[in-house]
């Protein structure tokens, strides 16, 4: 690698105080929902059965001074965007959904504000509230001065093509706020064989999570009411540049056939002209050359999912990377900046 490249990093989980304090009563609730694994490791590590407590991630989920910026100084991070972890407020009921994420949204802006050269931050937003949450999106906007939005794929197992959440759509396409769909555990009616062997979560069941949401998306013709919306996904696009060719084709055979409805655009065409996504997670160099020669290096920005995977060999995979100074780029900072509101150094 050349001279210093601005890094950006551009999926790094965050939290406050109230929403932890929130997820450890869920966490000791009766709930059936497949999130209460993860969240009661995180949240409520005193009482963990899964393993997830000995890795602490609560303290770097809500800590910025600590450590978080030693180690993005340590490591050469130049920013962190910051996105309220999952399930983020999904998994409340709409009224305290609504205060939490209004108050995180306060929270990330004075953290942005304070130091407005190593953070920006997404907003996040109650969906089971949707005209609540337009206004919501309004604010983290053009108020907080934000730099886009995040949720966390399903809410109470509907997803985004369902048109109760167009009034969300509709506001984050008018303020040009790019929307991260971030994964969470698997809805009830998908859930059952994903709950054995780990795959609940990162392993596998969130990129079929936030795969069958995106597809939805495009299937089902979000971006024909919504053509100038963007998504930004992680995990290498959760396995869909890899199958995009698969999509593509079975989806056109089914609007044939009269199986799935009529759309003014490809699949492929809707995956390439509305959705960007991250490296966050998935450190292979064969996969990002692969995801850059088929999707564009517009589409592809990097990432590193802290606290959940660690900064350094994050940062010693972009940088090892074989590719042009262009390319460079535009992975570390050009893309981020342009998608993300972020001014340029």
């Amino acid at each position: 690698m050349g001279s210093k490249c601005r890094l950006i990093a551009c999926e790094e989980a965050w939290s406050i105080p109230e929403v932890a304090e929130e997820l450890r009563k869920i966490a000791r609730s009766p709930t059936q929902s497949s999130d209460k694994l993860l969240v009661g490791g995180i949240y409520d590590a005193d009482h963990d059965t899964t393993g997830y407590g000995k890795m602490n991630f609560l303290h770097g989920l809500k800590d910025i001074e600590e450590q978080r910026l030693p180690q993005m100084d340590q490591y050469g991070v130049d920013m962190h965007l910051l996105t309220l972890t999952a399930p983020g407020v999904q998994m409340f009921d709409a009224d305290t959904a609504t205060d939490l994420a209004a108050l995180s949204n306060d929270r990330m802006a004075e953290i942005c504000a304070k130091w407005p050269k190593r953070f920006a931050g997404l907003a996040s937003f109650a969906p089971h509230s949707p005209k609540r949450a337009a206004k919501e999106v309004e604010r983290a906007m053009t108020e907080l001065k934000l730099n886009g939005l995040v949720v966390n794929s399903h809410t109470n197992g509907d997803y985004f093509d369902d048109y109760r959440f167009w009034p969300i759509l509709e506001a984050a396409e008018a303020h040009n706020a790019t929307i991260y769909i971030h994964p969470r555990g698997p809805s009830d009616t998908l859930k059952g064989p994903l709950m054995d062997y780990a795959m609940d979560s990162a392993m596998w069941a969130y990129g079929v999570e936030v795969g069958t949401n995106m597809l939805r998306m495009m299937a089902g013709g979000v971006f024909d009411r919504f053509p100038n919306l963007k998504i930004c996904v992680g995990h290498m696009g959760e396995m869909v540049p890899f199958f995009i060719w698969r999509i593509n084709f079975m989806n056109s055979r089914a609007q044939k056939v009269g199986r799935a409805p009529k759309t003014e655009r490809s699949m492929e065409e809707y995956f390439r002209d509305n959705f960007v996504f991250t490296t966050s997670g998935v450190e292979d160099h064969l996969a990002l050359r692969y995801a850059i020669d088929r999707m564009g290096i517009d589409n592809v920005i990097w990432a590193i999912d802290y606290p959940y995977q660690p900064m350094e060999p994050a940062v010693k995979f972009i940088e090892t990377f074989e590719c042009t100074d262009a390319e460079r780029h535009a992975l570390c900072h050009g893309n981020a900046e342009r998608v993300f509101h972020i001014a340029p150094e």
